[in-house]
C-alpha cells in the first residue's frame, strides 16, 4: 500500500507534518527498507566533528537525534503490533527528552548508534510485513488520539525524513 490510500482519519493532524514527508514512489514496506539505508548513507558522510554539535543551547546531538529516532521507532512499532492484535487498550504518549536525557547517545560511537539503528529496522520491517490488509487497516488510541497500524508504519518513515532534513538545515 502507498501513502496516498491512507485516510486523514487514521492519524492526528500532528503526524501530518511526517507523513507527508513520504512519497508516493514506493510501497509502506519497500520504503521502511529503502529509508532506512539512505539515512544511513547520509549519516556516513557527515564529517566526524559534528556528531556531538548543537546548533543552539538545549538542542540535541546528532547522536542524541539517532537514538530518538531508534527509541521512537521502537514505540511506534509496538503500537503498531498491539493495535494489529486487535488490542483495544489505549496507550500513552511518550515524553521524548526524557528519554533522549537517559539514553546516553553521546557516549556511543556512531557506529553503535547506525547498527541499532539498523536492527530496529529489520525488526519494524519483518513485522510489518506479517500484517495483512485488514490489520493495516486496524485503529487504536496512543496519545489520546486514533491512528491505524498503515498509518504508524508511514509515521516511522515520515519522522525519520523529519529528521534528516532537521540534520541538513541545522547541523551541517
Amino acid at each position: 500500500m502507498k501513502k496516498s490510500q491512507l485516510n486523514t482519519d487514521e492519524y492526528a493532524d500532528f503526524y501530518a507534518t511526517y507523513i507527508n514527508t513520504v512519497t508516493e514512489e514506493y510501497t509502506l514496506t519497500e520504503e521502511l527498507e529503502i529509508s532506512v539505508h539512505r539515512l544511513v548513507k547520509f549519516v556516513r558522510e557527515i564529517p566526524m566533528d559534528k556528531f556531538d554539535y548543537r546548533y543552539a543551547e538545549g538542542k540535541w546531538t546528532i547522536k542524541d537525534i539517532l537514538q530518538h529516532l531508534i527509541d521512537a521507532e521502537r514505540i511506534f512499532a509496538y503500537r503498531a503490533l498491539r493495535f494489529a492484535r486487535n488490542d483495544k487498550t489505549e496507550l500513552p504518549g511518550f515524553e521524548e527528552n526524557d528519554y533522549v536525557d537517559e539514553a546516553r547517545a553521546n557516549s556511543r560511537s556512531i557506529q553503535d548508534l547506525l547498527t541499532e539503528l539498523l536492527v530496529v529496522r529489520q525488526a519494524t520491517l519483518t513485522l510489518f510485513k506479517t500484517f495483512n490488509e485488514e490489520e493495516l487497516l486496524r485503529k487504536g488510541i496512543a496519545s489520546n488520539k486514533p491512528m491505524s497500524v498503515r498509518a504508524l508504519g508511514f509515521t516511522i518513515i515520515g519522522h525519520q525524513n523529519h529528521h534528516q532534513r532537521v540534520f541538513e538545515e541545522r547541523y551541517l
